[in-house]
């Protein structure tokens, strides 16, 4: 299987999921490389992002799937090719062949920057371990059958939090990335429902690493 490593940071991070799935079709045509499409009246590309991020969501660790057209050989400089097309904080990292499939992901680590514009809160750092130290922390979560109030705690495997300066504090989790998922944003809900006195004035999701379900390393 085709498979390529990319970053997503900077302005790229207000791209959506299907703007993000034209920049990669353009880039690869850009860069003379045939994509493998579907028949039909309405053939698409055969490109997939694993995992696609909320618009606003950095990420160091993305995976898109890729096949190519009447099964050319990969090319050896593919990378340099599409990063020479790709707008700012968009760059692929890596390109390789893996035979791990999606499904096998199941979990991602994310680190979540809370700013405070008047300085951390007296005990907030306390207040939030308290928060994911407790028996459940239910909150709105989107799923196929509509927002559904959830326990979200078991869907983090690790968490720690420090504070970095005298205006932010890191929050930084390994949590379930499918069947069930967690977007770690809900963190900043459960926040916000739970300790209102720590809900920061602005905050930053940024994914870092992928694992399988033992742990290992995802690509």
């Amino acid at each position: 299987m085709h498979r390529l490593l990319f970053e997503k940071v900077g302005n790229g991070i207000y791209l959506s999921h299907l703007d993000l799935m034209r920049v990669f079709q353009r880039a690869f045509l850009r860069a003379g490389v045939s994509l493998k499409h579907s028949s039909g009246f309405s053939p698409r590309a055969y490109v997939s992002v694993a995992l696609p991020l909320s618009v606003g969501v950095e990420s160091v660790c993305e995976l898109l799937d890729y096949e190519l057209a009447n099964d050319a050989p990969v090319p050896g400089d593919l990378a340099q090719r599409l990063n020479a097309t790709m707008p700012e904080g968009i760059r692929v990292l890596e390109v390789y062949e893996s035979d791990r499939k999606i499904r096998d992901l199941g979990l991602l680590r994310a680190q979540l920057t809370l700013e405070y514009d008047g300085g951390v809160p007296e005990n907030a750092i306390s207040s939030i371990e308290a928060l994911l130290n407790g028996e459940s922390v239910i909150v709105p979560k989107h799923t196929k059958r509509g927002e559904v109030e959830t326990d979200i705690l078991p869907m983090i495997s690790e968490w720690s939090v420090s504070q970095t300066d005298v205006n932010t504090i890191s929050v930084n989790v390994l949590v379930a990335a499918q069947e069930p998922s967690l977007n770690p944003l809900l963190l900043i809900t459960a926040i916000e429902r739970y300790q209102p006195e720590c809900a920061p004035d602005f905050a930053i999701c940024r994914r870092v690493e992928v694992y399988d379900r033992g742990g290992a390393v995802f690509r």
